[in-house]
């Protein structure tokens, strides 16, 4: 069976599907995944993935003269193609209107009361139903059981990854702080990263620090007041990812990179606020997710809406910064051995 896969973003979304991707491709099923460019390094690694097809929404926006025609490019690409299955597997009206682009395929996703955006459903010929009350992983697991025509496996999620494409350094024993997010409440106080790059050089680590647009500044201070740490040079997904893999274990809040680390079997710290770990929370043989638990957490929202007096602490919202550095470097520091201590790896 041929598939065409539509599920383009974000990172930790992508990291949440590789299982349901890897229970088909079990069963022989083969897929072209249409993705978001900046995340086909990821894609392109999974277990039955034939073609990465990539899209740009995020760019085309910014200059949409160019964007209307790699758009009708990509339409046209798809029209051309024959698949069995067309799988929005988002849920929003975006991937409803990708999903409709391919000429010949049964188109299957969410109901409605499944989808994240209700309206999406109406794109598909065949929806199925999935407890909203599920993490994301199962969720994903179960759409595609009953969209392609196995029975749901009850089994631990598989994190399937090919070779990195890419084969970058890392500094010897390094912790990957990711202390970088698109959300504003997501932040975590910048000196608890300060307080945890510390206990990490302490503990015979090199704090690593990856930045994105925006973020280089936060990572030279820390770096500046910690100067065991390193700051990572400018890379692409796919040496980012390369770079994980080379670590000893990860720290960060909720976002792709730490997704993906705790996917790996990295030793993982997730920190999380406004987002709810029973939904999104990493899952991994080694992964654990800290919250403060705060009665207004989650709220799931960009921005806090706590009274203006309660609403930042040392720099981030309330509910991060209620996490303490203490904990989440003790949490870590547990699963790589004794007191944090450089522990053995074996390959």
């Amino acid at each position: 069976m041929k598939v065409l896969l539509v599920k383009m973003s974000s990172m930790g979304d992508i990291v949440h599907a590789l299982p349901a991707v890897d229970d088909a491709a079990r069963r022989g099923v083969r897929f072209d995944w249409i993705v978001e460019e900046d995340y086909r390094a990821l894609a392109a690694r999974a277990r039955g993935v034939d073609e990465v097809l990539p899209v740009a929404f995020r760019r085309w926006r910014h200059a949409p003269a160019d964007g209307i025609k790699e758009l009708l490019a990509v339409r046209r690409g798809l029209r051309a193609r024959h698949y069995d299955v067309v799988l929005d597997a988002q849920g929003l009206i975006k991937s409803a209107i990708v999903a409709g682009w391919a000429g010949v395929g049964e188109r299957v996703g969410f109901d409605a009361s499944s989808a994240r955006e209700r309206l999406s459903a109406l794109g598909n010929q065949r929806r199925v139903h999935v407890p909203g009350s599920d993490h994301a992983i199962s969720r994903l697991r179960r759409l595609f059981a009953a969209a392609l025509g196995y029975e749901f496996p009850d089994t631990e999620p598989v994190f399937h990854l090919g070779p990195p494409s890419t084969d970058v350094y890392a500094p010897d024993n390094a912790i990957l702080l990711a202390h970088g997010t698109t959300w504003k409440t997501k932040l975590w106080p910048e000196g608890y990263w300060t307080d945890v790059a510390r206990r990490a050089a302490a503990a015979g680590y090199t704090p690593i620090l990856p930045w994105m647009d925006g973020e280089r500044a936060r990572a030279e201070r820390i770096a500046a007041a910690v100067p065991e740490a390193w700051v990572c040079p400018s890379m692409d997904l796919a040496d980012v990812l390369g770079l994980v893999e080379n670590t000893r274990g990860v720290i960060g809040v909720d976002s792709g990179l730490v997704h993906f680390g705790a996917a790996l079997g990295r030793p993982t710290v997730m920190l999380f606020g406004p987002t709810d770990h029973r939904l999104t929370g990493c899952h991994g043989p080694q992964a654990r997710d800290l919250s403060a638990g705060l009665p207004c957490s989650p709220c799931r929202s960009r921005v806090c809406r706590r009274p203006d007096s309660a609403r930042v602490s040392n720099g981030a919202a309330a509910c991060l910064a209620a996490v303490a550095p203490d904990e989440a470097w003790t949490t870590l520091a547990a699963m790589m051995g004794r007191d944090g201590r450089v522990a053995t790896v074996v390959k």
